[in-house]
């Protein structure tokens, strides 16, 4: 009981619901690692009843916790709630953010508390003094402007005729502008852009945009190196350089458009890392130099840190825990002393990383000059590397020993380990939830809004001790008015509206709590079903109406098959193929096939296919034309589905089995698709002209179908 209580008190669950009503204990021994993780000793009997009665001590002495996360009140409303049972006098101070400070006497009516991270002063008749965070946020986040479509890309898969081997920042900019104009479109969202752990020796670096070495930082191998203003006045030796570079660089860009070839990131980056070193010795003018000493400034100990990690990495390898001596500590002396032997290596990645969020800024630019009234999505993933840059600069804020994964369900028996270490909650109430905020803030400096991986991760994560099987894990919960207050602040003042990734396992009142601050959730076609019918039936699918409102409505995801695959059951003989298949292949064609059908009758029925259940390409605009009917804010379209794409972008379950992250956007036949022939593609233009056709700010059925 008394560990139980312990575990509690520090947010670690002891038990979990696979589903409602269904409790599964968690195994003792996982409590106490998970316990140790935050620092908590609960090894023994005598060291739960110690840690027990240390909590409750410093529970009794402390005036204020960390923390403290309060909702803006609109004028006239009741006053902002006390932080906590304090002492009858005791005053308050806010100093806040901006150098005022708002004397407030315990008891009485709230001062006004302006939007910010302020510092919040406590002093007790007794003589007791603390200081807390004070985060003051909104109660709503921003909301898109008005409903409006737009399209689902990952950026690497996107290559056009300018592209080096991989789709990259200046595609996107023209994704942008061009969507945006001739179709309406309000939005481009893109796969994480985080800057990768790289490889070394043999082993490739990892191409999943999910497990980055910093969700901070973007990853300059997006860079358009052409577009940075100095590779124009390259001469000489130089010039002769860059034009052998770009010679290969189109020989990459043929393998992938024309041979077939898999994307190759490291070839990609080798050869912009080469060019990229050529035009850094191309003097900067003075306002250029101005401007990226103004961005080294902004970004501060952070950068410095990543710019670090990314110099070290070079020369001893990209895992920092295998690094010697002090230079494991980013604080310590030996590493302060490798980065002044370093310095020139750690200023070339200071301005890759200046490179990459001017060309970020130029793509946000354009869409919202092509009158896109979102422009970027940028994705946040669930987590970073254990080897990589934010892990070894944040070790204080990241449980040691833990990695995130998934418990079992119905899709994955054994649930799962995506090997990345969570953050403390502890660690980040202790610091005003500052590693969170930044991070937050650095993603939505050129984003109309941000979706978030795996959002239920603001609430708990499955938390694995190294070398335990993913069941024999838990949950960890975090303080999600704090994690949902910083969200709201940074998206107030970035005017950027948030989705969250809401699939899969979800814990009871989540997405109410989420509804309730204005976070959109996702809603996929195939999975909305009328799962709550009263008579107990099979589910069948969901009405349009009956969607929800405040959603990012799509067909697909990057995980999920294609549209032209569901549709025709590719994706199941894909799993065949691979040995994914947890039944016979007859089996899951016939039950895959009755779900096809039954979407197909109720697009007959709403007449979104006249032309019959037979046409692929007459059944996918149904499947767009049926999302538009739904009241959802945001509409996707997946990009690959205007081409007949069949192949999933990721297969989830699979390693080496399958080119995750490394397929270029394709047509039915598999032929890769460049950016040029999209913008001209007869089946593309004829499902963008079907969601065009509901027009702007269109919603509900046709006339006549309510």
């Amino acid at each position: 009981m008394g560990r139980a209580r312990l575990a509690a008190l520090h947010g670690v669950a002891t038990s979990y619901e696979p589903s409602p009503g269904d409790g599964v204990p968690v195994p003792e021994d996982t409590v106490v690692a998970v316990l140790a993780a935050l620092g908590v000793d609960a090894s023994t009997p005598r060291s739960v009843r110690d840690a027990l009665e240390a909590h409750a001590r410093a529970e009794r002495s402390r005036l204020l916790p960390a923390t403290v996360v309060l909702r803006s009140e609109p004028p006239g409303t009741a006053p902002a709630p006390a932080p906590r049972a304090l002492p009858e006098g005791t005053a308050l101070r806010v100093d806040t953010e901006d150098g005022d400070s708002l004397p407030w006497t315990h008891g009485d009516a709230a001062p006004a508390l302006p939007l910010g991270r302020h510092l919040l002063c406590a002093h007790a008749p007794d003589g007791r003094t603390a200081t807390a965070s004070l985060i003051v946020a909104p109660r709503r986040l921003p909301a898109p402007p008005e409903r409006g479509h737009g399209f689902l890309v990952q950026l690497y898969s996107l290559l056009s005729a300018r592209s080096w081997g991989m789709g990259d920042l200046g595609d996107l900019a023209e994704l942008a502008a061009w969507s945006g104009r001739a179709f309406g479109s309000d939005f481009v969202q893109v796969n994480p852009l985080h800057a990768a752990v790289p490889g070394s020796g043999r082993a490739p670096t990892d191409p999943s945009p999910y497990r980055p070495s910093s969700r901070r930082f973007p990853d300059p191998v997006h860079l358009r190196v052409e577009d940075v203003t100095e590779f124009a006045y390259l001469t000489g030796a130089h010039r002769d350089r860059a034009d052998q570079l770009l010679t290969r660089a189109a020989a990459l860009r043929d393998a992938v458009l024309t041979k077939g070839e898999l994307i190759d990131r490291d070839a990609v980056w080798a050869l912009k890392r080469r060019a990229l070193e050529l035009v850094r010795a191309v003097p900067m003018a003075p306002g250029r130099r101005a401007a990226y000493d103004a961005f080294l400034t902004g970004q501060g100990q952070a950068l410095d840190d990543h710019s670090t990690w990314c110099a070290l990495a070079e020369v001893h390898g990209p895992d920092w825990r295998s690094w010697p001596g002090g230079l494991k500590d980013p604080r310590s002396a030996r590493t302060a002393q490798a980065r002044g032997e370093l310095l020139d290596r750690v200023d070339f990645h200071c301005w890759l990383a200046w490179l990459t969020d001017q060309q970020l800024a130029a793509a946000q630019r354009a869409a919202r000059e092509a009158g896109m009234r979102v422009g970027l999505v940028h994705d946040l993933a669930v987590g970073v590397h254990p080897s990589g840059a934010d892990a070894w600069a944040q070790q204080d804020a990241f449980a040691a020993g833990m990695s995130v994964g998934a418990p079992p369900d119905a899709f994955n028996s054994r649930g799962q380990d995506w090997g990345l270490p969570p953050w403390r909650p502890d660690a980040l109430e202790a610091t005003g939830y500052g590693p969170y905020r930044d991070l937050l803030r650095a993603l939505l400096r050129h984003a109309g809004a941000l979706r978030v991986d795996h959002v239920m991760g603001l609430f708990r994560l499955w938390w694995v001790p190294q070398g335990r099987e993913p069941a024999e894990g838990t949950y960890v919960r975090y303080d999600p008015e704090a994690m949902l207050g910083v969200l709201a602040l940074e998206a107030h003042r970035a005017n950027a509206a948030v989705v969250g990734e809401d699939l899969g396992t979800v814990g009871p009142g989540v997405r109410e709590a989420l509804a309730e601050r204005g976070v959109l959730g996702t809603s996929v076609l195939w999975f909305e079903r009328d799962y709550g019918r009263a008579d107990g039936g099979p589910a069948e699918p969901l009405e349009p109406a009956r969607w929800r409102a405040e959603c990012l409505a799509t067909a697909t995801t990057h995980d999920l098959p294609s549209t032209a695959a569901r549709l025709t059951g590719d994706h199941v003989e894909l799993r065949h193929r691979l040995g994914l298949l947890g039944r016979p292949l007859a089996e899951e064609q016939r039950e895959d096939a009755r779900e096809v059908a039954e979407w197909l009758a109720l697009f007959g029925r709403l007449g979104l296919l006249p032309e019959g259940p037979y046409d692929e390409e007459a059944a996918v605009r149904a499947v767009h034309r049926y999302l538009l009917m739904t009241p959802a804010r945001m509409t996707g379209v997946w990009l690959p589905d205007t081409v007949g794409d069949r192949r999933p972008q990721n297969l989830p379950g699979t390693w080496d089995q399958y080119p995750n992250w490394r397929l270029p956007i394709a047509d039915a036949s598999g032929r890769p698709v460049s950016l040029e022939e999209l913008t001209v593609s007869p089946r593309l233009h004829a499902l963008m002209e079907a969601v065009r056709g509901r027009g702007r700010d269109a919603g509900g059925p046709p006339a006549g179908r309510r």
